[in-house]
């Protein structure tokens, strides 16, 4: 640890050289003479509240003496957030995070730490991809505190602790550790701390995606997600009094959600805000289409390779024509075309952006089955997999699903009907063999290992009493 130097020029110089005041713009120095002394500011233009600057050094330069550090924070800094230290890196730190540092003549090798920082935020709004048709309409910003600050105030219990850490060499970015003392499995937060503290990187470039990178190494052949995000506190808080951790990130406004299991990411906002059975219901169709989006295209396929087997009642299922491309091509390529057209939406300006996904599915599709390139079914079963994914929020696991879903219809298709049973007890491996972050609890918990109990609230909306 560096520490100041009982020389108050000398301090100045080494802190003008390593916060380069002179080539950055932004970050400024302002000296005061008031009492019997001089004093520094140190803070980044942007990140200070002007209006609580302007009152502090007005205040400052009433002051008629200058005193020891300790003693000028306690009776001279009129404002909620100050600390002393001697630790030059942490002073460094803080000025770059947009705290404002002040040292002094008469303050010797001590500097205050005046946390007066804001910074630019968007207003809360209901997250874009996690809509509610009742209950509360906010949602994460990418301001850390702005986040805590929505966890406090629906959760006012002393046991609620949200421990800061930062990580990253480079971006030392403000990461939170949020918990409830008496519910959360305490020897989980220890790991997942000393998880934190030994990740090794410069910057967490991409947010929540680069840290869940540096947190589980990831198996690139099994492609279910291993951590849930939220962007609702409703959501973040629930988890919270069930026991899960969240872990908080600056310049993000998705939190995670440790651990996780496939079951978890199955659940939503909307089975809590209407009755029970209600609840139920919902969750029930979630689960059966999720399941459909999986199977459909190539049990369909199937069916079509074996159809001495198939009842009379679905003969309706089999196409009068099969179309000038074999009825696998017509299927993978309408699994790109799909994709294509996601990102084409990604890119589109917002006015256009639903005419064009609309219109644009539309006449392709049409073309493709004037031109025989596709059949009619073809284009029914792809297009209930494309809005079927939407019942469920996660993009990771819709993309599993998807890549699950390929890897059957070409199993099927090479070896069918043993390709299709193979590929769909591959699909169970992949589920079973999946580790959450902690690398104990197994990704199909509470059916592996089987408890009864949390299943069934799981899969069933209850009525909760006490949580």
């Amino acid at each position: 640890m560096r520490r100041l130097s009982e020389n108050y020029r000398e301090n100045v110089n080494n802190l003008n050289r390593a916060l380069r005041v002179k080539e950055n713009f932004d970050v400024l120095s302002k000296t005061l003479r008031f009492g019997n002394g001089e004093a520094t500011l140190y803070y980044i233009d942007g990140f200070v509240k002007d209006t609580v600057m302007q009152k502090l050094m007005m205040h400052f330069l009433s002051q008629k003496k200058m005193t020891s550090a300790r003693e000028f924070m306690e009776t001279g800094v009129p404002y909620v957030e100050t600390d002393v230290t001697e630790d030059v890196d942490l002073m460094i730190r803080m000025v770059l995070s947009g705290a404002t540092l002040m040292i002094a003549e008469s303050f010797g090798a001590q500097a205050i730490i005046i946390d007066s920082r804001t910074y630019p935020a968007r207003e809360t709004q209901e997250p874009e991809g996690d809509r509610v048709m009742q209950g509360a309409r906010d949602g994460f910003v990418e301001t850390l505190i702005f986040n805590t600050a929505l966890i406090r105030r629906r959760i006012r219990n002393p046991a609620l602790t949200m421990h800061y850490m930062t990580v990253g060499k480079d971006s030392g970015t403000d990461v939170v550790l949020c918990y409830m003392s008496d519910r959360a499995d305490l020897n989980y937060v220890e790991f997942l701390k000393k998880k934190l503290s030994s990740v090794k990187t410069g910057a967490l470039t991409v947010g929540h995606e680069s840290l869940a990178e540096c947190l589980i190494k990831k198996r690139w052949y099994n492609p279910f997600p291993k951590i849930r995000t939220t962007e609702r506190p409703d959501s973040a808080t629930a988890q919270l009094m069930e026991g899960s951790v969240l872990i908080l990130m600056d310049n993000s406004p998705q939190v995670m959600v440790l651990p996780s299991t496939i079951f978890d990411f199955m659940q939503e906002s909307n089975d809590f805000y209407f009755p029970p059975l209600t609840g139920t219901y919902i969750r029930v169709v979630r689960y059966l289409v999720f399941f459909l989006t999986l199977i459909i295209t190539p049990a369909w396929y199937l069916m079509l390779k074996y159809p001495d087997f198939i009842p009379q009642w679905l003969t309706f299922a089999f196409p009068e024509e099969t179309g000038k491309l074999p009825i696998l091509a017509q299927l993978l390529l309408v699994e790109f075309i799909i994709d294509a057209l996601r990102l084409a939406s990604l890119n589109t300006p917002n006015m256009l952006n639903n005419s064009l996904s609309v219109v644009g599915g539309l006449i392709l599709g049409d073309f493709a089955v004037d031109v025989g390139w596709l059949i009619p079914e073809v284009i029914l079963y792809m297009a209930f997999v494309a809005i079927a994914n939407f019942t469920q929020r996660s993009y990771e696991l819709g993309y599993a699903i998807k890549f699950l879903r390929i890897m059957l219809l070409i199993l099927t298709a090479a070896l069918g009907l043993w390709g299709f049973v193979g590929g769909f007890l591959l699909v169970i491996l992949l589920l079973a063999t999946n580790k959450t972050v902690n690398g104990k609890r197994n990704y199909l918990y509470p059916l592996i290992p089987f408890h009864p109990k949390a299943l069934l609230s799981l899969l069933v909306r209850v009525k909760k009493k006490d949580v």
